[in-house]
């Protein structure tokens, strides 16, 4: 195959996504002026990935055409046995490739770099065929490997040898090594080593990243622990471990999170920093003395996949038009409510993301600082040294900011300084635990927070949830009667869809290996916007109950979060249980 002999550090031009149709020549100018304002190093393609304008998987088709190099989806081919039998697993996941096809002396393979000739010809000893290269999105060929080598039972295998290898261990009368300090140097790979234990602990973490969880749980109980993931915010049992795995497992995770392995009987908390399959993570590691031993659990937090754009952050075009209009404003107040783990950080950190263009200082103060942003000054609540979110907030004041984001509104105290910080020409983001958005005026009232205050600075409320995806692979139609979501309380008129006697198409997930059997994969986000109105502030101001305000809000525009929903079932992005479960349980 002829093609273009185009270093990899050549930048991709903004004109060739203007010509694939992906972006607009004013979408582009947009960019190129982000571009200088961070100071003009970055490329104009990563520019466009952070304003949400294109995605990864765009971005590779148009670098694919610049070097005359095909494209592939690899979430979505399926290679052949002949093909995946020509490279070993093992050194597939090394080298980052996928076979895709095997014609006599030829391999066409998947590869993100598929100019690196150094690779290619390690892929060409390995194999002793001529390697004909196509260019994919890593990601998609890293879970592709996993999917096609069946690595996850490979995984479970290497867990039973694991545990194999500490029963011998113990049954020779040898000591419980559970790997030295040097193991981890805080920002290294996570991978194997020769104690059982530490291989049984690396494999729990980066089976945990290969499934895409958000929370790792290991919990001991009476006859061993059972390590479960939060998958798409549901806990899934992965495995089960004898009893004797359970003090050395616990010491070798402390360990890893720098914790005092000697204190059992008082939580702790720490963090660990690693790269693994080439990407940086955080975890939060928390420990918690139980009966049967301490629980450990951590947080997965994917440093990559935090610069979200937010026209990918599920909204509806007239919210999202609503929220952009909100991050333009130089001063007042954005509210983002729900509950724990509903995707408010997420959300105030795309919201940041497209207010950063190196020309303001942005100041957050968050408890703790679970992402890193690059031009945006991070604070962590510290209070045994007195720094609370109060604290922290008069400080940040002293620092001339332009956009202040705090963690969450806790108190009376924080909530006051950033509404008068709102009044003096800040724009403030916080977040606060209501059910949805009318809710909040309550809150801040209930708080002791003036009315005239919560009335003047506050510009829009938003109440969102996550809920699950239906999986692209295994979607398929399902007949339902509008009865049904009537009687689950959806707000539909009762004469919608007459013309088909009230029948209705929505889709549901069949299950597949793709999405482990469960019908859903990945989440997006419901939301409910409350821009403030004349009215709305009158309400306020007579410490109206929030069924008062709601109703106004309604009558002003504002879709509530089962509106939201509802559009999202017909449209065939998540299903009926999934929205009973999360908005209505």
């Amino acid at each position: 195959m002829a093609r273009n002999t185009v270093g990899s550090s050549n930048m991709l031009s903004g004109e060739l996504f203007v010509e694939e149709g992906l972006i607009t020549q004013e979408q582009l100018e947009q960019a190129r002026a982000k571009q200088q304002e961070v100071g003009g190093t970055e490329a104009i393609s990563s520019i466009l990935i952070q304003l949400g304008m294109i995605d990864e998987r765009d971005k590779v088709r148009a670098t694919g055409k610049m070097w005359g190099v095909p494209f592939v989806d690899a979430s979505s081919v399926e290679p052949p046995d002949e093909a995946l039998e020509s490279l070993e697993g093992k050194l597939a996941k090394r080298f980052g490739v996928l076979p895709l096809e095997r014609l006599d002396d030829k391999l066409t393979v998947a590869m993100s770099k598929p100019l690196d000739i150094f690779l290619i010809d390690e892929i060409r000893l390995a194999t002793g065929l001529e390697i004909e290269p196509m260019i994919g999105v890593e990601k998609d060929i890293l879970d592709a490997i996993v999917r096609h080598y069946n690595l996850e039972s490979n995984v479970v295998e290497a867990l039973s040898g694991a545990l194999r290898d500490f029963q011998l261990d113990q049954e020779s009368g040898g000591h419980v090594d559970i790997g030295s300090d040097d193991d981890e140097d805080g920002d290294g790979e996570i991978g194997d080593d020769d104690a059982p234990i530490v291989r049984l602990a690396s494999l729990i973490i980066n089976q945990a990243v290969t499934d895409r969880a958000s929370d790792i749980h290991c919990e001991p109980r009476k006859d061993g622990m059972v390590v479960r993931y939060r998958i798409d915010g549901v806990l899934m049992e992965t495995m089960r471990l004898p009893r004797k795995v359970v003090a050395p497992l616990t010491n070798r995770m402390k360990i890893m999170s720098n914790m005092d392995i000697a204190e059992k009987r008082a939580p702790q908390d720490n963090r660990i920093s690693a790269v693994i399959s080439g990407k940086p993570y955080d975890f939060r590691v928390s420990t918690l003395p139980t009966v049967y031993g301490e629980k450990v659990v951590m947080r997965v937090l994917d440093k990559s996949g935090i610069n979200v754009g937010l026209e990918r952050l599920g909204f509806l075009p007239d919210n999202l038009a609503k929220v952009q209009d909100m991050a333009a404003r130089s001063y007042g107040i954005i509210l983002v409510t729900g509950p724990t783990g509903s995707g408010k950080s997420t959300t105030l950190y795309s919201i940041l993301n497209q207010i950063s263009d190196g020309q303001n200082n942005i100041i957050t103060i968050e408890d703790p600082v679970e992402y890193e942003l690059d031009g945006i000054n991070q604070c962590g609540v510290n209070n045994k040294a007195g720094m609370t979110f109060a604290a922290g907030l008069r400080a940040m004041l002293r620092q001339d900011p332009d956009v202040i984001m705090i963690g969450e509104m806790r108190d009376n105290e924080t909530a006051t300084i950033a509404m008068e910080a709102a009044l003096t020409g800040h724009l403030v983001l916080s977040t606060l635990h209501t059910n949805d958005a009318p809710s909040a005026a309550t809150r801040l009232i209930d708080m002791e927070v003036e009315p005239f205050l919560i009335s003047s600075s506050i510009i829009g409320v938003m109440a969102q949830r996550l809920v699950r995806q239906i999986c692209p692979h295994c979607k398929e139609p399902e007949t339902i009667h509008r009865d049904q979501l009537i009687r689950y309380g959806f707000p539909i008129n009762p004469n919608f869809a007459e013309e088909t006697g009230g029948s209705l198409t929505v889709f549901k997930g069949a299950g597949c290996e793709k999405c482990k059997q469960t019908g859903y994969k990945g989440r997006t986000g419901i939301h409910e916007l409350m821009m403030l109105n004349d009215a709305i502030r009158d309400e306020i101001l007579k410490k109206s109950a929030s069924h008062q305000i709601r109703q106004l809000a309604v009558e002003g525009g504002m879709k509530t979060l089962q509106m939201d929903a509802l559009m999202k079932i017909l449209m065939g992005v998540t299903t009926i249980d999934e929205v009973l479960r999360v908005v209505y349980a």
